[in-house]
């Protein structure tokens, strides 16, 4: 293993962090300072980051986390406001967040050491599924939700189709939608909303490659199943979203299974907050 691959493994720095200790002069092999980063690291040997052996590198794992509103997606902030990294830093593994969700976005975010899928399941290209429930202002009209559905011109570019129902309409005659997009721009939705004249109010992940948010409460975080996993995976072997993990085949729409009821790791109950009809 590349000695780079090998310290981010071992779960004490991010791959950028470890290229920058590398290069600093700070890590040893067997005795020996190394700033190659493409070193190959062999079993039994013994790995020094600023004259400290390190742990053996950790077998990957993967982690839902149920984003809250209000909370930023790095570890760093000038401001000083909450981080998602607050609560999952908790854990006894250094994770980092696939993708990530705006400060005023709540929902599902994955968390996971394999830099690997991470990076697969963010490229452009493989155009991954990601669907929300967002309340806008009003109710637009059907030509309107299907210039969105075609695709829209925005300054950055022209978006690709995607999937778009309308869910209920509150008393104040406001809107909620969902709507399933397979591109990672900043700000997409509220970008195509804001562009039809009927800015978000509310906005949710509800799930993202295929990985529903369920039942589990606002800053709660689990485990993924095997089957997530196994569906994370043939995602990032470019299967179709459609029959990720699965057997049978579906001609339309993304596939959207029903995820497995698992505990999340807090012990707390978290209280499910009501959408608000106003």
């Amino acid at each position: 293993m590349r000695i780079n691959k090998y310290i981010s493994k071992s779960g004490i720095a991010s791959r950028r962090e470890a290229d920058q200790i590398i290069a600093e002069g700070r890590v040893k092999i067997n005795g020996e300072v190394v700033y190659d980063m493409s070193q190959q690291v062999s079993d039994g040997d013994i790995v020094l980051v600023d004259d400290k052996e390190i742990p053996k590198p950790a077998n990957f794992v993967y982690y839902l986390f149920h984003k809250p509103k209000g909370f930023i997606c790095s570890r760093k902030d000038p401001e000083e406001r909450p981080s998602v990294y607050d609560i999952v830093d908790e854990l006894p593994y250094r994770l980092e967040s696939v993708g990530r969700l705006d400060f005023n976005t709540s929902g599902a975010l994955l968390f996971t050491n394999d830099g690997s899928l991470a990076n697969a399941l963010t490229h452009p290209s493989m155009n991954i599924p990601k669907r929300y429930h967002v309340k806008i202002w009003k109710c637009p009209p059907k030509r309107q939700l299907d210039r969105i559905r075609k695709g829209i011109h925005l300054e950055d570019g022209k978006t690709k189709p995607c999937k778009l129902r309308i869910l209920e309409q509150t008393d104040a005659e406001n809107t909620w939608i969902e709507i399933t997009v397979t591109e990672g721009r900043n700000r997409l939705i509220r970008k195509l909303f804001e562009a039809i004249g009927h800015p978000v109010n509310k906005l949710q992940r509800m799930s993202f490659a295929t990985v529903s948010l369920g039942d589990l409460p606002s800053k709660q975080i689990r485990p993924l199943t095997q089957n997530e996993i196994k569906r994370l995976k043939d995602l990032q072997s470019g299967s179709d979203p459609r029959n990720a993990g699965n057997t049978k085949t579906y001609k339309k729409g993304f596939a959207r299974p029903k995820p497995k009821k698992v505990k999340p790791l807090h012990k707390k109950k978290s209280k499910f907050q009501k959408k608000s009809r106003r």
